[in-house]
């Protein structure tokens, strides 16, 4: 059975933001070509960093389940398929063997044993081993502001393997130390905060850009002076493809923009998008518990204390990393979301309806 994600990653990969262009600019080739494996590939990031790498000249190997659009990069890259976990059907077998990759890109690794089983497989047979982590990675008691040295989290229960909410930051912050002590200065460590862009099969910033373009009387998050954090998937992975030419080591926060920016001076901005009058009603925590609303990308302050976490991406900027002016990212994300079937725009996920909407506002009223 295809589950919604995979349903929507086939709609993403098959639009596969044509050949990127990562920057809106012709892209120069390499002056190495890599053999590059990607543990993924189809998902939200994978399609970017696959066809940008492709426009540099790599040789590009995907392993995966081939659930999602498995044609999708026929005829230019090489498709391994099976699954992250060696107990199921084929598991790692096509990876098996002597063949060596100069890098592996980690776009997949959830769970720990399934880290553990691919750098055991691969950790002899590659340069570099890039792992995409995140910034849920980090102990949330120790903040608000966050460096790659802060604290992660503790280790989930070795049983846990279910990804949720609550162990998704506590089961990534695992796979990221066992990447990092398998294969010390081998390994690179991403660590992400929320991911923006076209092709995003997480439908959370896609919301904002799409209904302020709709304009009207907007219902707001509680908390217009909360800091907000996020990267253009356009500017994440094309940098994550030059670490890899470079065999850069270490660990990096990638948390944009360049200036600390809160819900207000985000959402403002983006009010150029509708060539209708827009107006913010900023909500309580009282009214969204009593609609039943989740705003999307909304979240409480830090463990309660009223903060929100700040991650410093110094070390990233110092490697390279460019970020882009919020409206270019909202410019391509609306552009991608109207170019999408009415079919993908029905399964928005997490959108709150007009009609509940409605009601919030009136209660604010």
């Amino acid at each position: 059975m295809v589950t919604r994600r995979e349903l929507l990653q086939q709609g993403t990969v098959l639009m596969a933001l044509p050949a990127m262009a990562a920057h809106g600019k012709s892209i120069d080739p390499a002056r190495r070509k890599l053999d590059l494996l990607f543990l993924g590939g189809t998902g939200f990031m994978g399609p970017h960093q696959v066809e940008y790498a492709l426009a540099r000249g790599h040789r590009v190997t995907l392993f995966n389940r081939g659930r999602s659009a498995p044609s999708s990069f026929a005829n230019r890259a090489e498709i391994l398929l099976g699954d992250r976990d060696k107990t199921v059907g084929a598991g790692l077998s096509a990876l098996q063997g002597s063949r060596r990759w100069d890098v592996v890109l980690d776009n997949s690794g959830y769970v720990p044993r399934h880290v553990s089983d691919s750098l055991e497989l691969l950790k002899n047979r590659t340069g570099r081993y890039l792992y995409v982590s995140t910034v849920a990675v980090y102990d949330f008691s120790r903040g608000p502001y966050f460096t790659e040295t802060s604290p992660l989290a503790a280790a989930p229960q070795p049983d846990t393997e279910q990804v949720t909410g609550k162990t998704y930051g506590p089961l990534k912050a695992e796979c990221d130390r066992r990447v990092q002590a398998v294969l010390g200065q081998r390994a690179t460590i991403v660590r992400p905060t929320y991911i923006f862009g076209p092709g995003d099969d997480t439908d959370r910033f896609t919301y904002w850009v799409d209904r302020v373009a709709r304009g009207g009387t907007i219902l707001a998050p509680p908390y217009p002076a909360h800091e907000i954090q996020w990267i253009d998937v356009q500017d994440l992975c094309p940098w994550i493809i030059d670490l890899a030419e470079r065999g850069q080591a270490g660990i990096y926060n990638v948390a944009g923009p360049a200036k600390p920016t809160n819900w207000q001076q985000m959402l403002q901005p983006l009010t150029k998008l509708s060539s209708t009058p827009v107006q913010f009603k900023w909500a309580t925590q009282e009214i969204l518990k009593q609609t039943g609303i989740s705003l999307p990308l909304v979240r409480d302050g830090l463990m309660g204390s009223g903060q929100t976490p700040h991650f410093d991406s110094a070390a990233a900027l110092r490697a390279g990393l460019r970020l882009r002016p919020l409206m270019d990212t909202a410019n391509a994300t609306l552009a991608w979301w109207r170019a999408q079937t009415a079919k993908r725009r029905a399964q928005a996920d997490g959108w709150p309806t007009p009609e509940l909407e409605q009601q919030a506002l009136k209660l604010l009223a």
